[in-house]
C-alpha cells in the first residue's frame, strides 16, 4: 500500500496513516486503501487500530481533491461510505491520536469507537470556512458522541478540541503520552473478552431506538454458546 502501513497480526489489525508530508491527509488512494482494510477486517473479525505517522493523526482531506469534486462526487459519499464502514465494523476499532485530527481526519476518529489522545490532539471540523460541510459523519456522530452544543460549536462555531476538552466531552477515553501503546493495552483487553459478545453488544449499541427485545434475543443467543459455559466455569473455578 502507498499511503498506509498495515500490521496483521491474529488478534488485531495495525493500521497507520503514512503522508507524513501531508499532516496524513485522506486522499482518494488512501480511502481506497482503507476500505481495502476494512475487508480484511470484514472477512476475518479482528480488532482495528488506527493511528498517524508522525506528529499528526490526519489533517483532513485532501484540498487539491476536494476542490476538484463535484456535485456528483458528494452524491456518491465517497468518505461518508468508508467511515460508515469503518463504524460498522464488527469488533470494536481504536483511534491513537496526535496533534491534528482535522476536517476527514476528524471524522474518521468520529466513525471509530474509542479514541486515545496524546495532550497535543485537536479534533476540528473547519469545513464550512472552505465553502462545504462536514458531511462524512460528523452531523450524526458528533452530537452522540460529545452532546448537540458542544457539536454545534464545533461544526457552526469553528471551535477546536484540545485534548482536555475532548476528555472532558468524553470524545476521548484517556489523555496519555503515547497514544498507541495505551491504545494496545486496551487491545489487550478487549482480545480476551468473547468475541460475539463485543460482536452483539456493538451491533445493539450502535442500533437506534430502545431495543430492549434485541437485548434479550442477543442474550439468548449468548446464554446457548460453549464460550460462554466455558468461560464461567473457569470464573467459578478461580473463585473457589
Amino acid at each position: 500500500m502507498n499511503t498506509l502501513v498495515v500490521q496483521e497480526l491474529p488478534d488485531r489489525v495495525v493500521v497507520t496513516l503514512a503522508r507524513e508530508k501531508q499532516r496524513n491527509a485522506i486522499d482518494a488512494e488512501m480511502i481506497g486503501e482503507l476500505h481495502e482494510v476494512c475487508g480484511l477486517v470484514e472477512q476475518n473479525p479482528r480488532v482495528l487500530v488506527i493511528s498517524g505517522k508522525g506528529e499528526h493523526f490526519a489533517g483532513g482531506a485532501d484540498i487539491n481533491e476536494l476542490r476538484a469534486r463535484t456535485r456528483d462526487d458528494a452524491l456518491r459519499g465517497i468518505n461518508r461510505n468508508l467511515f460508515d464502514r469503518v463504524a460498522s465494523l464488527p469488533l470494536p476499532t481504536i483511534a491513537a491520536i496526535r496533534g491534528y485530527a482535522l476536517g476527514g481526519g476528524a471524522e474518521l476518529s468520529y466513525a471509530c469507537d474509542i479514541r486515545i489522545v496524546s495532550p497535543t490532539a485537536i479534533f476540528g471540523n473547519p469545513e464550512p470556512g472552505l465553502g462545504i460541510m462536514a458531511a462524512a459523519g460528523a452531523s450524526y456522530r458528533l452530537p452522540t458522541l460529545v452532546g448537540v452544543s458542544v457539536a454545534k460549536q464545533v461544526l457552526l462555531g469553528g471551535r477546536m478540541l484540545d485534548a482536555d476538552a475532548a476528555l472532558r466531552s468524553g470524545l476521548a477515553m484517556e489523555v496519555v503520552d503515547d497514544p498507541l501503546n495505551s491504545a494496545h493495552a486496551l487491545a489487550d483487553r478487549i482480545v480476551r473478552q468473547s468475541p460475539l459478545a463485543l460482536k452483539l453488544t456493538k451491533t445493539i449499541l450502535d442500533a437506534p431506538g430502545s431495543h430492549p427485545w434485541a437485548d434479550d434475543i442477543a442474550q439468548a443467543v449468548l446464554f446457548e454458546t460453549e464460550d460462554k459455559q466455558r468461560r464461567m466455569t473457569a470464573f467459578l473455578e478461580k473463585t473457589k
